[in-house]
């Protein structure tokens, strides 16, 4: 490095790092220095959108976090991958472009977060994206994260989509539109059929700035604090130790357990907590780590029948090994055929009663049997949906394992911890099990892998507690809120509270979870935040 002082020093190349980098470099006269832990993201397995299959269960590309045993789900382990490599998990996660419903920004608005309403923010979508099929008011043309329908989407999806209907979800033009309710064929953060990331979109076109210098395999230590003011990073490049200074900024965009983990490490959290490690306290801060909360999902799952039509979903058969052999080359010379599929190719919202703001359940369709997060195999073919919980009241939290920076944090999402939380998944797996089991599978459906009975609460609530697990949104463990609330951790300008000179700007800031997939949202912060840091 021939240069150890930047105007800005951002912490992870993820989504919203990505964004940032991008965006503030726009300015020939502002530096920015953009530290990622992982390598660079030049892999087919990013690239070709079914790769995820890979990515994700085996710890590709991935910091490949377990939970601490959550008593919610009979002591098990939750699996929590996380993107390690440029683009963050925009790199591995399943593309989905979900942007959450109206009222939930209005909400972080009503909490005393000004400037973050829906009308507030919806600009701010619009600037990110370029989506090919929908032109309104609601959807933007020329932003660099491209939004596209899938190229060679699944028939199986028809059944699906089918079946919602027949179950009180109708089709809807637009899950991202006027309002939310409904069923559609996802859209997705692809362009040409390739994975359209964070960091294809915001960070690849544009290296060559001589004012962006990006370091891969860089693992931050700790953010350096002096007289209240953060003044730089320091990080591991191997085994050396490195700081880059900043002149005006430190930027957290780690995410929702790097971002609290660091700041851990650097002295900044819970003063308790802190002192128990030997860890010197810099800011008593209780939020840091605190309200961690996450999508949580059960998946019900079926094999197709035997001398069924397979063809449409992924499997381990002789079949199933052809079509695979034959979609690589269809990837390679068209970026055609089934490696261009995200698995989850459709999706339907509704809500478990009237008295929720906005729907409460999402039912993502998955052409290929995920049990496990794809780890447990299961011969022959099949499909499954998650039923997955959008706001959920359980709160947990990210505390460190040890002082040593290079150790895993201890994640505890204290999933199910509330009752409600619990209920509202019952109705969800019921209205799941009521769409998968309806006449438009007929044709096709065969055997439950794991049976439960529709109506048999006990029997579900056990298949909840064994079988559910992380849907990858975790949020909220650097919360943004007035300084009213003291779990507060940054203000509605994502500036630190206490420190000068540091900002957060990842999916940690959400005060409460979005109603669907965060990747989209978390850009959105990144957009609006960059305008912010410019004075915009």
């Amino acid at each position: 490095m021939n240069k150890q002082t930047f105007d800005y020093v951002i912490v992870g190349a993820g989504s919203a790092g990505c964004v940032l980098a991008s965006r503030l470099t726009e300015n020939p006269n502002i530096s920015v220095c953009l530290l990622e832990a992982g390598k660079k993201d030049n892999s087919a397995f990013i690239h070709a959108p079914a790769g995820v299959a890979a990515t994700v269960p085996y710890g590709i590309f991935s910091w490949h976090y377990d939970t601490v045993p959550q008593k919610g789900l009979n002591g098990r382990l939750g699996m929590q991958p996380r993107g390690k490599v440029l683009g963050g998990s925009s790199s591995i996660n399943a593309m989905m472009y979900i942007r959450g419903a109206h009222w939930d920004y209005d909400n972080w608005a009503a909490q005393g977060n000004t400037g973050w309403s829906y009308k507030d923010v919806l600009p701010y979508f619009i600037k990110a994206e370029n989506n090919e099929t929908l032109h309104d008011e609601y959807h933007g043309q020329g932003g660099p994260l491209n939004v596209s329908e899938l190229r060679d989407p699944s028939h199986f999806n028809t059944f699906f989509l089918d079946a919602c209907e027949q179950n009180g979800i109708p089709r809807k033009p637009d899950l991202n539109g006027a309002s939310q309710a409904g069923c559609r064929m996802n859209q997705v953060t692809q362009k040409g059929g390739e994975r359209g990331s964070a960091a294809k979109g915001y960070l690849t076109p544009n290296l060559a700035r001589p004012n962006l210098t990006v370091i891969t395999e860089a693992h931050v230590a700790k953010v350096n604090v002096s007289n209240d003011t953060a003044t730089g990073v320091t990080f591991y490049q191997g085994k050396d130790l490195v700081t880059v200074n900043a002149n005006k900024e430190v930027i957290m965009s780690a995410g929702a357990y790097g971002s609290p983990q660091i700041l851990q490490l650097s002295g900044i959290g819970p003063k308790a907590h802190l002192e128990s490690l030997g860890i010197e306290v810099v800011k008593d801060v209780p939020g840091v780590g605190s309200n961690l909360q996450d999508h949580i999902s059960v998946v019900p799952l079926y094999k197709t029948k035997l001398f069924s039509p397979s063809k449409g979903t992924f499997g381990y058969s002789l079949g199933g090994g052809y079509d695979v052999i034959k979609a690589i080359f269809q990837w390679v010379f068209k970026r055609r055929g089934l490696l261009t599929s995200n698995f989850a190719e459709s999706a339907g919202f509704y809500s478990t009663d009237e008295q929720v703001p906005a729907p409460d359940i999402e039912i993502t369709f998955i052409t290929g049997i995920v049990d496990d997060h794809t780890r447990k195999f299961h011969l022959g073919h099949g499909y499954c949906a998650h039923a997955t919980l959008m706001r959920p009241k359980s709160r947990g939290s990210v505390r460190l394992a040890s002082k040593d920076p290079l150790a895993d944090p201890l994640i505890d999402p204290n999933y199910l911890d509330d009752e409600d939380d619990m209920n509202r998944l019952i109705k969800g797996l019921q209205k799941t099990i009521d769409i998968l089991e309806s006449k438009p599978f007929d044709k096709v459906k065969g055997k439950m892998i794991y049976p439960v009975e529709r109506d048999n609460i006990a029997q579900l609530k056990e298949y909840i507690r064994n079988h559910s697990d992380t849907e990858y949104h975790p949020v909220g463990t650097c919360k943004m809120g007035p300084d009213s609330d003291p779990m507060a951790v940054v203000d509605d300008k994502l500036k630190f509270k206490g420190i000068h000179n540091l900002r957060v700007v990842d999916a940690s800031i959400m005060p409460n979870l979005v109603t669907g997939n965060t990747n989209a949202p978390t850009i959105m912060i990144a957009e609006k935040a960059a305008d912010m840091i410019m004075g915009k």
